[in-house]
């Protein structure tokens, strides 16, 4: 065909390729909280358990609760955040310690 123009040629149109950025979840930190009653070997079991620290992490974090009276326990999405929370606050009811767990967002 003459006078046809090759493909490719005279093209003046531009593909820009939009790719829509997935934001991230909203993060959320589970915090532990201290109370007189629950016993410091109750809240390493708890720290060891349900958020798999080791033994001397799970220490460390427990006297940061004592000391302080609060300690970030984790970082999670909300639904795990959520998840932690409930199962740490059944644990502990299930053994009749106060001990209180929460979430914040980060």
């Amino acid at each position: 065909m003459a006078g046809a123009t090759p493909p490719g040629e005279g093209d003046t149109g531009v593909v820009v390729e939009t790719r829509q950025k997935t934001k991230r979840p909203p993060l959320y930190k589970v915090l532990l909280l201290n109370d007189d009653y629950t016993p410091m070997e109750f809240v390493v079991h708890v720290l060891e358990r349900f958020f798999g620290m080791s033994h001397a992490q799970a220490f460390e974090v427990m006297l940061t609760v004592h000391k302080k009276g609060v300690a970030v326990v984790g970082v999670f999405s909300h639904e795990i955040a959520e998840t932690k929370v409930g199962q740490v606050m059944d644990f502990a009811r299930r053994h009749q310690h106060p001990l209180q767990c929460t979430m914040e967002k980060e």
